[in-house]
């Protein structure tokens, strides 16, 4: 074989694996993407090294997703706050905001990043409560079927209980807890996610197999 054509056929297996690369990235941020659930925050519902399909059709479509709905989201920079840090005019999660080439290997490659999985408990311009053990949309106690039974809500997931607990959710934000409500550190530590910060939706549990199907 001659010289060129063992270096164009070098040349275009390069491309090839570059193409193959560059769509791999685009179908895992636009479209979806398996993942393994690591933590206990949202058991019974979820349990560690169950492997999970996400959803990110809502991302690229920038649609919020539902009440009850299972959502994945970048972890906030502050996830604890002091009593006089809370602000619950302004209840939402912050961020250190990423640009340029950073920006890319943050949120294309993932690389360094850390994500939360919760349940969508409340939306826009609803208001929130936690009292007497429940949570209350707009002054109407939420039923709860996925908790198992004796499971309260309250703010335990702070060491001194401080966090947000009576409050409106802002405009393009949701507010979301994990199932397991004292083992999870969630909205009420840090605040309502914003939709720009939330990356899928659980579409499907694809293991283990006798679990396979719809999360709910």
């Amino acid at each position: 074989m001659k010289k060129e054509n063992i270096l164009r056929n070098t040349v275009e297996w390069i491309t090839c694996i570059i193409i193959a690369i560059v769509l791999a990235i685009l179908f895992r941020y636009f479209i979806g993407t398996p993942t393994i659930v690591k933590m206990n925050s949202m058991y019974p519902t979820l349990e560690q090294n169950q492997r999970l399909w996400l959803n990110r059709w809502g991302r690229t479509t920038k649609t919020l997703p539902k009440r009850g709905e299972i959502i994945t989201f970048e972890k906030p920079s502050q996830i604890k706050y002091n009593y006089s840090e809370i602000d619950k005019n302004n209840p939402k999660a912050k961020y250190d905001e990423k640009t340029g080439f950073k920006w890319f290997i943050y949120n294309f490659l993932e690389i360094g990043k850390d994500s939360y999985i919760k349940r969508v408990i409340a939306l826009p311009g609803e208001h929130v409560e936690i009292k007497e053990g429940k949570v209350y949309i707009n002054e109407k106690e939420l039923e709860e079927p996925y908790l198992q039974d004796g499971i309260v809500t309250d703010m335990l997931v702070n060491v001194n209980g401080v966090g947000f607990d009576d409050f409106v959710v802002p405009e393009n934000c949701v507010f979301a807890m994990g199932d397991n409500r004292s083992q999870s550190t969630d909205c009420r530590a840090f605040g309502c996610i914003p939709l720009e910060k939330i990356e899928s939706t659980v579409a499907i549990r694809i293991w283990p197999f006798n679990k396979f199907g719809k999360v709910e």
